[in-house]
């Protein structure tokens, strides 16, 4: 049996979130795309041309079919029109070496996700297969926004200021350095940033650098080649490459350690990421935002961080105000933190009195917004 007429046993397929499909009437192209997609973990499986495509996704039920343009029976975009029309939900990107990058966005205008101009290399595929992977998982999870996912809710004088400056801001490329105390809203702002920038619509990938050991740490960022180390049995795609088009938030920034600070320099310098065990840098177009509990002035003196690596992260230094500071917020926060619980728990909206209130604004707030929620 051919490579492209493969198939599973119904029990042995995977997820649909892990199936993918090749369609590309050129055979060595169509069975190096399959190879690649193999090194990621998912199943794949191939198809000759558009009309053998339809055939298959309505039996397969891929999560994404890589598709290329000019093809016999049925070509890429008629691909993607009838794709569309009997399964929405099953994403498109379409390669091309034919016209210029206007067939691409016509793709896209068509459902298509994301579109690849050939000739290229299968590391590109794979970052734009790890991509939508990422833009899944974040759209899968509850926005961190009190109202909606671009909005903070805030009534405070100050924090309206410093949203204002930020507004400014997200509109450059400027690496961002957030300050401020546990809870008090660091990766929302973020996100508010992310979402008023010209990468609004490209990935946004979030890493806690406090919440892993350093050697998974490292492999979370930088990704892993296969056989790189005791356990990696596949490739593996790093959180920079998968930011790539748009923007890295390094969650508490002062707890990498400095072996590692001196590989994010290098990224951040370079555009150019080493995967654990790779051989060639592999290039990134991210925007850094990061985030910081401590003073990373106070940390570089005492030699806990790198001085040169502070400087490139403290481009644009914002400091996020606690919440005892921000005390027309907590009536506010507070009216909406019990509307959203009564309506996840189906109870009444229950009232909340002037006393209660003042009571919350006399409080010293230690662990801030997250405490008050």
């Amino acid at each position: 049996m051919s490579e492209h007429d493969s198939v599973g046993h119904a029990a042995d397929i995977p997820s649909q979130g892990e199936r993918i499909l090749i369609v590309d009437d050129d055979p060595s192209m169509r069975t190096a795309l399959m190879e690649s997609v193999r090194r990621l973990g998912f199943e794949v499986q191939g198809a000759l041309d558009g009309a053998d495509a339809v055939e298959r996704v309505s039996r397969y039920k891929p999560w994404l079919v890589v598709t290329d343009l000019k093809m016999p029976r049925l070509g890429g975009l008629d691909l993607i029109k009838e794709i569309k029309s009997r399964s929405p939900h099953t994403l498109m990107v379409l390669m091309t070496a034919y016209g210029t990058v206007e067939t691409a966005v016509e793709a896209m205008k068509y459902g298509a996700s994301d579109y690849i101009l050939k000739p290229f290399s299968t590391d590109l595929l794979e970052r734009v297969i790890a991509n939508l992977k990422a833009r899944d998982a974040d759209a899968s999870m509850p926005s961190p926004a009190p109202i909606d996912q671009r909005s903070i809710l805030t009534q405070d004088p100050g924090m309206v200021r410093l949203l204002s400056t930020v507004e400014g801001v997200a509109a450059s490329q400027a690496t961002v350095l957030i300050n401020g105390e546990s809870g008090t809203g660091k990766e929302l702002l973020a996100r508010f940033i992310h979402s008023r920038s010209p990468r609004a619509h490209r990935p946004f990938i979030a890493v806690n650098c406090a919440a892993l050991p350093d050697g998974l740490l490292e492999s979370e960022l930088f990704g892993h080649e296969r056989g790189a180390f005791t356990g990696a049995i596949m490739k593996k795609i790093g959180k920079f490459e998968m930011a790539h088009t748009g923007t890295l938030l390094l969650d508490e920034i002062s707890e990498m350690n400095m072996g590692l600070q001196a590989k994010l320099l290098r990224v951040i310098q370079e555009r150019e990421v080493d995967r654990v065990g790779g051989r060639e840098p592999v290039s990134v177009n991210i925007r850094v935002i990061a985030t910081t509990n401590r003073s990373l002035y106070h940390e570089v003196e005492q030699g806990r961080f790198r001085e040169d690596l502070y400087y490139r992260l403290n481009v644009f230094p914002i400091t996020v105000p606690p919440l005892r500071e921000r005390l027309a917020d907590i009536p506010l926060l507070a009216r909406h933190f019990v509307t959203v619980s009564a309506a996840r728990n189906s109870l009444p909206l229950p009232m909340v009195s002037a006393e209660t209130y003042a009571m919350l604004q006399d409080r010293r707030w230690k662990g801030n917004v997250r405490e008050l929620e």
